[in-house]
């Protein structure tokens, strides 16, 4: 396909008419326009679907509940376009690997099972018996269990996810990567070390009561568009917006709601962010430190004069630990360090401690922004600290929100998809199931790709994904896939990870969740947990392309009994009624005690929170405050003087790895990926010029040269010694080994870099 490629500013507020527009192209652009016009109507509605997309929750309130990206995921999924058996036996794997991500998921949907033909490097069909056989064939010849890897997406839902761990464990691995790791475990573990609980401790109309909300670090317009409705209606309430966020996002300034017709068709608009501060990549923890520094001096100059503290005394006291040391820390952090590490003036801090000084009721949310870096868990219980100063936990209006990505990935955690599991869980799957599960600690993304290219890995199983695309240091990744004995991935569309099989291969083509999904008790309907705890039920109305197709549930049992056998566990009949998993999950998961029954409410019923509570399960039994300091460098093991700083990230036509199309709306990119954006004095000084391609290496100390070509300067509004450019296509810059500490996520919002010019434009110049 021929894209016009350009760069042209946008001047509209996110949403409103280019929003409504771009919904429409892709919705017709599907070839299924009234199945998809059917499939939206449903979507997020009761008795219907959760969106495919990310896992903001639902408000049950709108006509339409669903966003631009919601609606892009749905017809990309439900197309009639289809990777058939005639379509491999045209293309051979080496062929198909040259071309972009984009071509790849838009040539249709999977139909048939597939096994890679490394004599004729094509994918041929294969039986889903053959296939099952196949994958107990590899597993069986393992030396042991850990040389298994069970990888999971976010999209994965409850029940396919818990079936998954299930026959992990009654394998013997801990052996659970997942895209959490990659993307917001630094949330989890920050939250649990400092409030005993891996999530938020709000619900979604709490944004509905917050004096401010303070945003850090995430995109909303682009990555989880139904959020600006939240902020919006926040905003035009009082609400104070305050946004912490690297580059200038068209989303978190202004917002025309796309459900308001006044707003569609004319320039009506409201405001999001009441201020918007630009901080250094990584340089968000000590903003917040130095707002903390200037609320403590308020707090103890008030005390000084026989007036009440600033502080929750009575909360800190009665509900906190640690905060002497803490506030030693704070005491002992320069202005000059939090000035020179957030990219802030100290007026900038100052009056962002105002306003959060002037609220009652305070909501501190975050994403990817925060969780990317080496710092990140410090960071997220740095946010942390902030709040329990105040005492904003426990109360209507407050609190901690870490934004998910993808649709279910809080609720695969939930289910047991953890490298780590706690002993509650594995003693009450044990004791339901009369078996003794594994207690090592298995390996998260980095670590189980690293054993990979040891050659300790023989079957690599994932359940949806795209790990070639998500994960760092895209070469590395890709040869540590290719060492597998066995690679199996159940997918939706094709994607880069079929194009690096390993020694064998399978691609095992599975249902979307715009489908139904009939098995042998009739239709089902499986279910999902949002950012906010809250568990929906989902159930797909589209009829499925092909027979040949499976659900995730019906394949992940397929696998199991095929390997294990059903002595133990009778796979297929959880298969064929998913009202017997739900069973088990209320058996063995605290919070989902008559779990079928609770699916039956409408908008879905929530799993509590203890911290929320004010219940902290913790060493202490307190919330625990963190006495980090902040760091002395983002890159310590550098000794050079590191030029820029690069964030990867998505474009506004993108969800995750997927390419929906080749325009970044809201950034004026159209029909390119290959840009990174600069600040204008930043390409001057380097000589350079708007619009020139340049090459992107990354500063580091293993001898290893990870370099990307032509890539055209986009100059933006984003800080002096910043960058950001796209995923995947500057994975390849993210070392494997550069990871957050405590957290095992690759710092991709946080990669050291320089610039040079493209060798063909040097060599004109030259010339």
């Amino acid at each position: 396909m021929k894209f016009k490629r350009q760069i042209k500013p946008y001047r509209a507020a996110a949403g409103g008419w280019g929003s409504l527009e771009a919904t429409t192209r892709f919705v017709l652009d599907s070839k299924a326009a009234l199945k998809n016009m059917r499939n939206l109507m449903r979507m997020n509605k009761a008795r219907g679907f959760d969106c495919p997309g990310c896992a903001w929750g639902d408000d049950n309130k709108s006509t339409f509940s669903f966003c631009e990206n919601g609606a892009k995921a749905v017809t990309w999924e439900a197309t009639r376009r289809v990777v058939d058996t005639d379509f491999f036996a045209k293309h051979s794997v080496t062929t198909l690997y040259t071309q972009s991500d984009y071509f790849l998921e838009y040539q249709g949907r999977l139909t048939h099972p597939l096994r890679y033909n490394a004599d004729t490097d094509h994918y041929e069909p294969i039986s889903w018996d053959a296939a099952f056989a196949l994958i107990a064939q590899h597993i069986r010849a393992m030396d042991h269990p850990n040389q298994m890897e069970l990888y999971t997406s976010g999209r994965a839902s409850n029940e396919a996810s818990w079936l998954y761990q299930l026959f992990g464990r009654l394998m013997g691995t801990n052996n659970f990567p997942d895209c959490s790791n990659m993307c917001h475990e630094a949330s989890g573990t920050g939250l649990k070390r400092s409030i005993g609980v891996g999530k938020g401790t709000i619900r979604l109309d709490d944004f509905d009561h917050a004096d401010a909300i303070f945003v850090f670090g995430q995109n909303p317009g682009t990555n989880h568009p139904r959020m600006l409705h939240s902020l919006r209606h926040a905003a035009d309430h009082g609400a104070k917006i305050v946004t912490f966020n690297t580059l200038r996002e068209r989303g978190l300034e202004r917002f025309a709601d796309p459900q308001k017709p006044l707003e569609v068709v004319t320039s009506k608009a409201g405001n999001i962010s009441s201020s918007y501060y630009q901080p250094n990549l990584g340089g968000d923890m000590a903003a917040v430190r130095g707002m903390v520094k200037c609320l403590l001096e308020t707090h103890r100059a008030r005390l000084a004069a026989g007036e009440p503290g600033l502080f929750d005394q009575t909360f800190i006291n009665a509900k906190t630990h640690g905060i002497e040391a803490y506030l030693d820390a704070v005491d002992n952090t320069s202005w000059m360090q939090i000035v020179a590490q957030s990219g802030l003036t100290q007026a900038q801090i100052r009056e962002a401690a105002a306003i959060y000084q002037s609220a009652d009721r305070v909501i501190c949310t975050w994403a990817m922004g925060i969780t990317q870096h080496k710092h990140s868990v410090d960071t997220v219980r740095e946010i942390t600290n902030l709040q329990l100063l105040f005492g904003q936990l426990g109360k209507k209006g407050a609190g901690l929100c870490p934004v998910r990505g993808h649709s279910n990935v809080q609720g695969n955690r939930t289910m047991g998809i953890d490298e780590k599991p706690a002993k509650a869980f594995l003693d009450a799957l044990g004791n339901h199931f009369n078996f003794e599960p594994p207690r090592a600690p298995g390996h998260n993304t980095v670590e189980a790709l690293n054993a990979m290219l040891r050659d300790e890995v023989k079957v690599l199983i994932a359940l949806g994904g795209n790990l070639a695309a998500a994960a760092p240091d895209s070469p590395r990744t890709e040869e540590a896939l290719s060492r597998c004995g066995l690679t199996v991935h159940i997918s939706t569309k094709l994607n880069r990870s079929h194009l690096v099989p390993g020694h064998e291969g399978l691609i095992l083509p599975t249902l979307g969740r715009t489908e139904r999904d009939l098995q042998a008790t009739g239709n089902q309907f499986i279910t999902v947990e949002d950012s906010f705890s809250m568990v929906h039920a989902s159930e797909g109305i589209g009829i499925p392309l092909a027979d040949t197709q499976r659900s995730e549930t019906a394949i992940v049992a397929g696998i199991a009994e095929a390997v294990l056998g059903s002595d133990k566990v009778k796979w297929r009949e959880l298969a064929g009624n998913y009202n017997l998993i739900r069973e088990h999950i209320a058996a063995t998961i605290p919070g989902f005690a008559d779990f079928n029954a609770k699916c039956d409410i409408p908008g879905g019923f929530y799993l509590g929170n203890a911290a929320a509570e004010l219940r902290f399960n913790t060493p202490s039994q307190k919330a625990e405050f963190c006495a980090s300091s902040l760091p002395d460098s983002l890159f310590p093991n550098l000794e050079q003087a590191v030029p820029f700083t690069l964030q990867t990230l998505r474009s506004h036509d993108q969800y995750n790895t997927t390419i929906y199309g080749l325009d970044d709306r809201y950034r004026g990119v159209f029909g390119q990926r290959e840009v990174v954006f600069i600040n204008p004095d930043d390409m001057a000084d380097l000589g350079f010029t708007e619009g020139q391609n340049v090459d992107i290496e990354t500063l580091w100390n293993d001898g290893i040269t990870r370099r990307v070509s032509g890539f055209k300067l986009v100059p933006y509004n984003i800080p002096r010694g910043n960058l950001a450019a796209y995923y995947p296509e500057t994975n390849p810059l993210v070392p494997l080994n550069s990871f957050g500490d405590g957290s095992g996520t690759p710092t991709s919002k946080s990669v050291p870099v320089k610039l040079e010019l493209s060798s063909a434009i040097a060599d004109q110049r030259i010339a």
